[in-house]
């Protein structure tokens, strides 16, 4: 069921908002040329989601367009992060506005080898502005390692009063469980994402330990036709990054809802 247009809610007694909090623009080399502003927009306002969070490898550089683009249609947009830390984890960091996410960015940079990007080898790195139009490319190699672990990207996360959790924990690649072997203590992580490649159950079953925990399902998109089914139900009182950290540790009313 879609959740109630987010431009309508308030401070206050918790609503349920429709969200998919990982969402690749063209900009990620493994997502393809389709994900555009526009369309990222235009597709998730068709699902009937309320909030989508634009989480790029390792580069915020097109939040902005999406987030502006979105501007004055109901979808709230959340910019964000997909950080591959040295481990090889990737980690979802959101950030409060545009600014945090930029001051964020420079960190990742100064952190990221500065080697080119191979458009042949890893696919284009493109870059859009705030009506859907393509800008340019991102030259630099965004698909590769930070030199920063697990620890360090989820403490300088914390720091700077971002939402940091790890991503795809059920996958075999690039999860927190397949290249540590374990699920992180919820003293690190009080949110975990799962992919929706299997039913909540069967992630459940293939990982015991889950139980008791805060889950996200996301899509994870990459090209449009994973964008839209899969989605977490946001109890909150409005769609903010403040809400969501209630709805995190379940205060007030506020929770998260995987099914």
């Amino acid at each position: 069921m879609p959740g109630p247009g987010a431009g309508t809610a308030k401070a206050g007694k918790p609503r349920v908002f429709a969200a998919d909090l990982h969402v690749h623009t063209a900009l990620s080399p493994c997502a393809e040329t389709e994900m555009s502003p526009g369309n990222i927009v235009g597709l998730a306002l068709e699902y009937g989601l309320d909030i989508v969070a634009v989480t790029d490898h390792n580069s915020g550089a097109n939040a902005r367009a999406v987030s502006e683009f979105a501007a004055g249609t109901g979808l709230v947009v959340w910019p964000g992060m997909e950080v591959q830390t040295k481990e090889e984890v990737h980690l979802v960091v959101l950030a409060d506005d545009l600014a945090l996410l930029e001051d964020w960015q420079e960190l990742v940079y100064r952190h990221l080898p500065s080697r080119p990007n191979r458009p042949d080898v890893f696919g284009e790195q493109t870059l859009f502005d705030n009506e859907g139009r393509v800008t340019g490319v991102l030259e630099r190699l965004l698909l590769t390692s930070v030199d920063l672990s697990v620890d360090e990207v989820r403490r300088e996360a914390r720091r700077r009063g971002l939402v940091c959790y790890p991503a795809h924990v059920d996958r075999p690649a690039y999860g927190y469980v397949s290249n540590l072997g374990f699920l992180p203590p919820a003293s690190d992580f009080d949110l975990i994402e799962v992919s929706s490649r299997l039913t909540l159950g069967e992630v459940k079953a293939k990982l015991p330990s889950l139980e008791g925990r805060t889950i996200v399902i996301s899509s994870d998109a990459h090209r449009l036709e994973e964008l839209g089914p899969a989605r977490t139900w946001l109890h909150m009182g409005q769609p903010t990054l403040d809400e969501f950290r209630a709805a995190i540790v379940g205060r007030d009313g506020r929770k998260v809802e995987a099914l």
